[in-house]
């Protein structure tokens, strides 16, 4: 085994930098942007790249893109990093790629984390990318709305990098093991389970899936010359526990009921429980956000409004920030939802109204409340009848809206739960009017 162990290797890089592609096809992920006959594919394919900013969590391939275009361009490929370059090398830079305008050729200006130049360094690109001097390609992880300025990202085309989904680490993951730039040479043994176990760990960051890999074979078992890679020792790398979760698996399914279940019958405390078995065993947390989203209408609705402004905060605030540190905001939202009251008046009302909608799908929509967008249709009957709310004394009118067959049927059956009192007030008052007032002009 001594000339085939890891510590005798002649790699010197981590493996991350000896894996990183140097073709589109080699790039695991962003399918939507490089698959065949998309868009990026073709322009880079084409070598017709015009400026662009990535914009992508951390270790989605946003600089590993910029690499393949390197390769594969004609143009000369400029490397600038925001965090240690200052206007003044801006313009150098600025000047390069001008002189080479003059000979014909073309420069691609690659920007990593751009989002970190202020406003006059981001406007000494302007001029340049402007006039045709530059192509600039910039990466961030920030939303380039709000940190790039607007006259820069106008003159660039935006494209959303995906988060890699556990699939695709696990894929990424067998390429290192079997790639001779990778472990191909060691006769690494490791489970699948224990590769998703990795992939989850790393939430959709390529990079960080990569080093514990490394670690893991590092500080894996010597034995009948192979590198055995235990669950154990994984665990010790990623000093976590492995949890009994199969993100596709019926365990997935149970604890997310679990977590449904705890916050319906307003217990905080298992709700909170089940939130950390899903995040610590490493549960996309924009599931749960939208679990918890789903949950403010269904079980509280109008009884508390707000819940839904809470999950919905939760869930951008997931997307915006990612674990770990997103796993306070889903607490906040999950205790919450836990304490708020309690109403299924709007879940049980679309049901309704999809049962009777399924079985009446070609009941006509009355005349009076049709638009009349022709003569013709106007002269059939479109729009006649009808009463602008707004133009009547109480704002209300007792122009009927539901087809005959289902006049005066009533879907929402509001509670006394919480808020919801006083949208039972509200309805119940509406109801009563329209009856007092049924068949007069108003």
């Amino acid at each position: 085994m001594a000339g085939n162990n890891f510590f005798n290797s002649n790699f010197t890089e981590p493996l991350a930098a000896r894996l990183r592609p140097e073709t589109l096809d080699e790039i695991v992920g962003q399918q939507h942007l490089i698959g065949e006959g998309k868009i990026l594919r073709r322009m880079i394919e084409s070598d017709k790249i015009p400026s662009m900013i990535f914009w992508g969590p951390p270790g989605v391939g946003k600089t590993t893109l910029a690499n393949v275009i390197a390769k594969q361009t004609k143009a000369s490929f400029i490397n600038f990093s925001a965090v240690t370059s200052g206007i003044k090398e801006i313009k150098e830079v600025m000047k390069q790629a001008d002189d080479e305008t003059l000979f014909g050729g073309k420069t691609i200006v690659f920007v990593d984390e751009i989002h970190r130049f202020n406003k006059a360094q981001q406007d000494a690109f302007l001029p340049f990318v402007e006039k045709g001097s530059i192509i600039l390609i910039g990466a961030t992880t920030e939303n380039p709305s709000f940190e790039v300025n607007g006259a820069l990202l106008s003159r660039c085309k935006v494209f959303v990098l995906k988060q890699l989904n556990a699939d695709d680490m696990v894929a990424l993951l067998k390429r290192a093991i079997h790639d001779p730039r990778g472990f191909a040479s060691q006769n690494i043994e490791i489970d699948d389970k224990d590769l998703y176990f990795i992939a989850n760990f790393s939430n959709g960051d390529a990079r960080t899936a990569l080093s514990t890999l490394e670690m893991a074979v590092l500080n894996g078992d010597i034995s009948d010359d192979k590198i055995v890679v235990s669950t154990e020792i994984i665990e010790q790398v990623t000093s976590k526990k492995s949890l009994l979760y199969d993100k596709k698996g019926e365990e997935h399914y149970n604890i997310i009921s679990a977590l449904h279940k705890s916050m319906r019958n307003s217990d905080a405390d298992a709700a909170v429980y089940w939130l950390a078995r899903m995040l610590e065993a490493g549960e996309d947390p924009l599931y749960v956000a939208r679990r918890v989203a789903r949950f403010a209408s269904e079980d509280i609705g109008l009884a508390d409004p707000r819940a839904l402004e809470i999950a919905l905060a939760a869930y951008d605030a997931c997307h915006y920030i990612g674990m770990p540190e997103c796993s306070v905001h889903l607490t906040q939202a999950v205790v919450y939802m836990s304490l708020a009251p309690k109403s299924n008046a709007l879940y049980m009302a679309y049901n309704a109204a999809r049962e009777d909608a399924i079985k009446m799908l070609d009941e006509p929509v009355p005349l009076n409340i049709r638009n009349a967008v022709t003569k013709l249709m106007k002269e059939e009957g479109y729009g006649k009848g009808y009463i602008y709310a707004h133009d009547t004394k109480d704002k209300l009118s007792s122009m009927q809206c539901l087809p005959d067959s289902l006049k005066d049927k009533q879907y929402y059956n509001p509670t006394t739960q919480g808020l919801e009192t006083r949208f039972k007030d509200r309805y119940e008052q509406i109801r009563e009017w329209k009856k007092k007032h049924s068949g007069e002009e108003q």
